[in-house]
């Protein structure tokens, strides 16, 4: 089995990275049989901005661009795919999204038919979500942030296309043991991606 592990931050010393590289060690440590790749967007300078060809794509007038094509047969060869991102503006950051909305594209995760009709293309795809957030979880509640990412986020976006979310966790600041539960925890993640039920 083997898992995609997409990492959202700029700075590789990052406990975002640190994250990351704890879901990757935890997905080693549970099977020898079990692999992992780590995309670091920043680092492979993932173009995030929508362009007219991505219109094209859309629209199935056009094939995909040799970036968005990449990304469609790294995610293809993983059986789980894990994203690690910073919470920004109650969301992903822009890098991500639009990693997500080059990438999520009509035709490959999603059929979107004339008729109106939609089949969902990505459900033998599981997803863990860990997001790493500077509010404290009060917050988050009081507003009701979490609950509004996990609508736009695990159902708007993994639903539409068929994946299964496995894992949705959001990691802040105000946790005990901080920062060392949180690679705690991704460590876990990690281990547990492939025992979950597919």
């Amino acid at each position: 089995m083997h898992a995609l592990i997409v990492v959202a931050h700029p700075d590789p010393a990052s406990l975002t990275h640190a994250i990351a590289a704890q879901v990757a060690q935890g997905v080693a440590a549970s099977s020898p049989q079990h692999s992992f790749e780590i995309a670091d967007l920043a680092a492979e300078a993932f173009d995030p901005r929508f362009t007219q060809a991505d219109v094209a794509l859309h629209l199935q007038t056009a094939a995909p661009s040799p970036d968005v094509a990449a990304e469609h047969a790294r995610i293809d060869r993983a059986d789980a795919l894990a994203l690690v991102y910073p919470v920004h503006w109650w969301s992903f950051p822009g890098l991500l999204k639009g990693w997500i909305d080059r990438v999520f594209t009509n035709g490959w995760a999603y059929d979107a038919g004339p008729d109106g009709k939609l089949v969902k293309k990505l459900e033998r795809l599981q997803v863990h979500l860990i997001a790493s957030g500077g509010a404290d979880m009060r917050t988050y509640a009081r507003h009701g942030y979490f609950g509004a990412m996990k609508t736009q986020i695990d159902h708007g976006i993994f639903g539409y296309c068929g994946a299964r979310v496995a894992t949705s966790e959001l990691l802040v600041a105000s946790d005990a043991g901080f920062p060392a539960s949180h690679l705690d925890t991704a460590h876990a993640i990690g281990k547990r991606v492939f025992a979950l039920p597919q």
